[in-house]
């Protein structure tokens, strides 16, 4: 048995989760994957974080919870959902429903396009996904003897997500501290959230440091042949990488190319352009609260 320690890292596939397994590595810990099938939109981030694992020969489970899809697709989240007609009919492949009046998605709930910290990206919200997933993982971190639950979660996360804020972690940490005595955990808490407090450009400055390969990573909430560049995850992606690179040539570094592949990768600037015009309009100072440059 190996004498590193252990970390259960909870892994979409995104550039966050991703980032964070090659973090852990780097950091000298014996590192277990789990990503959730949860009925979401697509099922391509799933497939991205199985590539990771297959490429640093790690141990990657998927917890499949796709029989609760239907039941989260009653709050309207447009990530679980494809049409707004009830009731609801889980199909075979997990996030395609059949509607039984249109036999077709006429009614889908679109993912929102634009700025990521605006009130429509709230129909991208899952009800209770990070408590569940946070759960699951601690019962597999306890069996397996891990020293830590690790999760990607980060500030930009925390305008529209109130299960990535740091006073939700704070709840679920004490929570599993007393429903499971004795737990080893991560100095003191079982919840290791290193990027809790960082943007996602300082994650994106941590990847191209880490040597991450931008594009093995998969954000895009459509799930199309290629990022879309237009939805919410997309545009604040886009800034980010382009942000860490800017911030990483300026230290004399080469910047790592991102090859991956965008429908539209113009669109973002226009959604930045517009949301600091209104920032600037209304008053609010301008602060990337970047921890790493």
């Amino acid at each position: 048995m190996s004498g590193k320690k252990k970390a259960v890292a909870i892994v979409s596939g995104g550039l966050d989760s991703t980032t964070l397994a090659y973090d852990l590595r780097h950091t000298g810990y014996d590192v277990d994957l789990l990503s959730f099938n949860y009925g979401q939109r697509h099922k391509k981030e799933l497939q991205f974080a199985a590539a990771i694992a297959k490429r640093f020969g790690l141990r990657h489970d998927i917890i499949n919870l796709q029989q609760l899809s239907s039941m989260f697709a009653e709050s309207g989240s447009s990530l679980v959902s494809t049409c707004t007609c009830g009731p609801w009919h889980p199909g075979t492949d997990g996030p395609q429903r059949d509607c039984p009046e249109h036999g077709d998605d006429e009614h889908r709930i679109e993912v929102p396009e634009g700025h990521y910290a605006e009130d429509n990206m709230k129909s991208t919200v899952v009800p209770n996904r990070n408590m569940i997933m946070l759960s699951i993982a601690t019962g597999i971190a306890i069996s397996r003897g891990a020293a830590c639950i690790a999760a990607g979660m980060h500030a930009g996360d925390h305008f529209i997500y109130p299960d990535c804020r740091p006073e939700f972690i704070n709840i679920v940490n004490a929570a599993i501290m007393v429903g499971n005595e004795g737990f080893h955990s991560f100095e003191g808490l079982p919840i290791f959230t290193p990027y809790i407090h960082w943007t996602k450009a300082d994650i994106a400055f941590r990847a191209m440091q880490l040597g991450v390969p931008l594009h093995m990573t998969w954000s895009c909430y459509k799930g199309g042949e290629n990022h879309c560049g237009r939805c919410g995850t997309c545009v604040e992606r886009l800034e980010a990488i382009y942000t860490a690179g800017k911030h990483f040539g300026a230290h004399g570094d080469f910047i790592p190319p991102d090859n991956t592949a965008y429908d539209d990768n113009e669109y973002w600037k226009v959604v930045i352009a517009k949301k600091k015009a209104e920032d600037d309009e209304a008053g609010l100072p301008f602060d990337d609260h970047s921890e790493l440059y």
